[in-house]
């Protein structure tokens, strides 16, 4: 959802990065996996051994690569097919790294059940919520939108796990929760979505 509103905000700041990186000889590509990398190994080190504000800030600095990436392919004058899928590869495997650590946390020294098992909820929808999109796609239709998009996912993860890391009790429960409930939404959202694009898909 924030993704309609703030795209065009968000790209007059990178683009002009996007433009440097390239004029450096820097490929997108290597950035999508560099900054992969990163925000994984930030994840599974620093957030289950509860270094939540350390972990959270370091992990939304590599995750802002996505940004970059996205601008050096607009400075080529368009990204490969490879790279768009190397890019939702990598987004996936984020995903699950992020909300991985945070349900082992939560389970364990966290000691907040209920969050883990909301970020798992989370964890799984997410890469459904994704999944219909791809598969929709692939056949022809359309499943765009929804409540909660990867933008949400990430900054409520990654807030509620600051904001926890503070000291705020219960600020990654209710985070979690909130996400958990607007990614079953969003998965509904989807699915309707792609039996309208059905409906539409003969008349086209």
């Amino acid at each position: 959802m924030l993704n309609m509103f703030a795209r065009g905000h968000v790209n007059r700041l990178t683009d002009p990065v996007g433009r440097r990186l390239v004029g450096l000889g820097i490929g997108p590509d290597t950035v999508t996996v560099l900054g992969t990398v990163g925000a994984i190994v930030c994840s599974v080190v620093f957030l289950p051994a509860g270094w939540l504000v350390l972990g959270a800030v370091l992990v939304t600095l590599f995750v802002l690569t996505d940004l970059i990436d996205g601008a050096m392919a607009r400075a080529l004058g368009g990204g490969t097919r490879f790279g768009a899928v190397l890019d939702s590869t990598c987004d996936r495997m984020v995903d699950g790294a992020l909300f991985g650590a945070l349900a082992w946390w939560a389970m364990t020294g966290g000691a907040e059940p209920v969050a883990g098992a909301a970020a798992l909820v989370c964890l799984v929808g997410g890469q459904i919520v994704s999944y219909v999109k791809a598969r929709a796609e692939s056949v022809g239709l359309t499943a765009e939108g929804g409540f909660v998009e990867r933008a949400e996912r990430l900054i409520l993860g990654l807030l509620g796990a600051f904001v926890s890391g503070l000291g705020v009790p219960y600020a990654l429960t209710v985070a979690l929760l909130v996400l958990a409930a607007g990614t079953v939404v969003t998965l509904g959202q989807r699915i309707m979505a792609v039996r309208r694009s059905a409906r539409e898909a003969p008349r086209v």
